[in-house]
């Protein structure tokens, strides 16, 4: 419990990923950090409900092994992370086939070199006419979307993203992921099959209203790297950063009225005076406590959890539904992925549903895995539905992901409304937000630099 004189150095007000990555940053600097929460624990929206054994994370973010904040955030050389399959699992046309994964070895060049290859072959099926007279096709093609030419393009393309520097990525012209994909030179079925499923998925938004450039981030750490999820919840992050502070740096329940630059003003204890503030809380309570700082739009997002004795046979893969048949975008047989998230003999699957659900989400989710998975769901047993209206902020163009983190000397403002939508935006504004009060202090420490952008999304 705080007393009422307790003085410190910099007061964070939000102990989610953001605002725990800056504290635990200037604490190895030597700043005296008090970290205000008003919820009853840390985490924010990386929270993991338990239920009868199982671990149910409330959002159900995506994290790849490309975020170069895992590395660089002190205190995360512990987090444990369980890796999904490589690449994904597309469902289309009744069947489930690989795509994405990556061919070891293979350059960009050499994928190229197939594609050609493939191309001069002689063709076993006809192909969907797309010349650019506008006349309709007058066959379809019965090759899979997994097919090896389609493999092969789609190797290239994300071989080619995740060799491209980030300054020449982020150069490319701003247009709506979902117009922009049209002008990348890829098949329509690569595009609509693969590409839109999968960047709704890692971006949260269904219809791909974001920002181009985060989605070539998304795609970025998509290809260079494996998914994964935190071992035991997504709550282990947060948790990780939080002990590795000093004790008693941590205050929750913890509600904060007003802040300035400072002092911050609470509820329950009255005026705590600091040397500088960083406020860490999600955008829209940002908002609330400094009017006039701009509030985005945001991607709700409902995460449904079921459990079965007899899992589906998709392994440690994320499904993806390419015809979008129904209102999951995207599942996944998550104890397969992390045993530690149910208990022995159960399998946990988690369904996340973008947008507005359907009034009986429930129902509606059971039908559409049904078809997913080839298999029943009438005995599954439903453990949680989590709706979360704001659970991502929205990052349509033209996005700025470096938005200033530094309002004035003594008041700053970290938290992936700042940066991009993601874990890593979280961590790396909160990088930012650190290396900007450490300046301004004047603070001897070891601080690692703030990379020159975001270098990932999901999630």
């Amino acid at each position: 419990m705080f007393e009422p004189a307790f003085q410190a150095d910099v007061v964070v007000v939000g102990a989610g990923a953001a605002g725990l990555s800056a504290a635990l940053r200037l604490a190895h600097a030597g700043v005296r950090t008090a970290v205000l929460e008003a919820g009853p624990c840390v985490g924010g929206r990386m929270s993991t409900e338990k239920v009868d054994g199982f671990r149910l994370d409330r959002v159900g973010q995506l994290l790849f092994t490309s975020y170069p904040e895992l590395r660089l955030t002190p205190g995360l050389d512990a987090l444990a992370l369980r890796l999904f399959a490589p690449g994904v699992l597309l469902h289309s046309d009744g069947r489930r086939h690989r795509a994405g994964a990556p061919v070891h070895g293979r350059s960009a060049r050499g994928a190229l070199n197939t594609v050609r290859a493939l191309a001069s072959a002689p063709r076993v099926t006809a192909g969907r006419g797309r010349g650019g007279t506008g006349a309709p096709p007058r066959h379809r093609s019965t090759a899979p979307l997994g097919g090896a030419v389609d493999q092969a393009r789609l190797g290239n393309a994300l071989a080619r993203i995740a060799g491209t520097p980030l300054e020449r990525l982020l150069a490319r012209p701003e247009l709506p992921a979902g117009q922009a994909l049209a002008g990348r030179g890829l098949p329509s079925r690569t595009v609509d099959g693969f590409l839109r499923p999968l960047l709704a998925a890692l971006l949260c938004d269904p219809e791909l209203t974001t920002s181009s450039r985060c989605a070539d981030l998304a795609l970025r750490a998509f290809a260079a790297g494996r998914m994964a999820v935190p071992e035991g919840g997504a709550e282990v992050l947060p948790e990780l950063l939080a002990r590795g502070l000093p004790p008693g740096s941590v205050h929750t329940g913890v509600r904060v009225t007003s802040v300035s630059t400072t002092s911050v003003t609470t509820a329950e204890h009255g005026e705590f005076r600091c040397r500088a503030v960083l406020l860490a809380t999600g955008a829209r309570t940002a908002g609330e406590l400094l009017p006039g700082l701009r509030v985005p739009d945001f991607h709700p997002v409902t995460v449904v959890h079921h459990t079965t004795d007899e899992p589906p046979a998709t392994g440690a893969s994320l499904l993806l539904d390419s015809d979008r048949g129904g209102p999951v975008a995207h599942t996944a047989v998550v104890s397969a992925v992390d045993p530690s998230r149910a208990p022995a003999g159960r399998a946990l699957v988690s369904s996340t549903v973008l947008g507005p659900p359907p009034s009986d989400v429930d129902a509606a989710v059971r039908t559409h895995l049904s078809r997913l998975y080839g298999t029943s769901t009438t005995r599954w047993e439903t453990l949680a539905v989590h709706h979360t209206p704001e659970a991502v902020p929205a990052m349509r163009p033209p996005h700025d992901l470096r938005r200033p983190v530094r309002l004035l000397a003594g008041l700053y403002v970290c938290g992936d409304h700042r940066d991009s939508g993601t874990v890593q935006g979280a961590l790396h504004s909160g990088h930012r937000a650190a290396a900007a009060i450490l300046a301004d202090l004047g603070a001897k420490g070891s601080m690692h630099r703030a990379d020159p952008a975001p270098a990932a999304r999901a999630a």
